[in-house]
């Protein structure tokens, strides 16, 4: 996420490229030219359709329900996240997520297509988090893996962009472990952090 947060397309190439020796998911699109262009790479890095918060407020407060409705519509098939904190994330994935569009999110499971990737963005993230994964948990059931942690059904997953830096994954992952939440429930996206912070 960080190539809005970048001072210039330079610095989000580069940072980007970086990024990119290690992870394959980017949003950072001059990254993967310059991977491209200076490294003869084909493809560096790819993504996922993903609302942003312009998306979904564009639909005003009323009209949430049918924003979310209709990332699940207009993709069908393959992973797709959206960004569920514009007004409120504990009724978005309690009542909107969890109760109107259950039946669509879980048809994805039915139909294998890939898991809705539901992004709270605001918050403090080991708090937050947490808070979303018992909320979605009570919602779509859950698992437990073979080490003992709760997992979410496989068409269900969480990302966590907002706030993440170095220091703050380990407040995430602990907090989900004290809660007995498996790592494989989440994914972290960095934005400006990863490619501009520099204390």
């Amino acid at each position: 996420f960080g190539f809005r947060g970048s001072t210039s397309f330079e610095s989000a190439a580069i940072g980007g490229a970086a990024h990119l020796v290690n992870f394959q998911g980017t949003d950072t699109i001059a990254a993967v030219a310059m991977a491209r262009r200076f490294y003869g790479c084909k493809m560096a890095g790819i993504s996922i359709p993903a609302a942003e918060h312009s998306t979904m407020t564009s639909w005003t407060k009323d009209g949430e329900i049918d924003a979310y409705c209709n990332m699940l519509e207009k993709f069908p098939n393959g992973a797709v996240a959206c960004v569920s904190d514009s007004y409120n994330i504990w009724n978005a994935c309690e009542k909107i997520w969890g109760e109107d569009l259950k039946e669509m999110v879980e048809d994805r499971g039915k139909r294998g297509v890939g898991p809705l990737v539901i992004r709270p963005d605001s918050g403090d993230p080991a708090t937050v988090v947490v808070k979303v994964l018992n909320i979605l948990g009570s919602k779509f059931g859950i698992v437990t893996n073979t080490k003992g942690y709760k997992l979410l059904p496989p068409y269900l997953r969480v990302i966590q962009g907002d706030g993440v830096s170095y220091e703050s994954l380990k407040d995430i992952l602990e907090n989900m472990k004290k809660n007995g939440w498996s790592a494989d429930n989440l994914t972290f996206g960095s934005g400006a952090a990863l490619l501009q912070k520099l204390n």
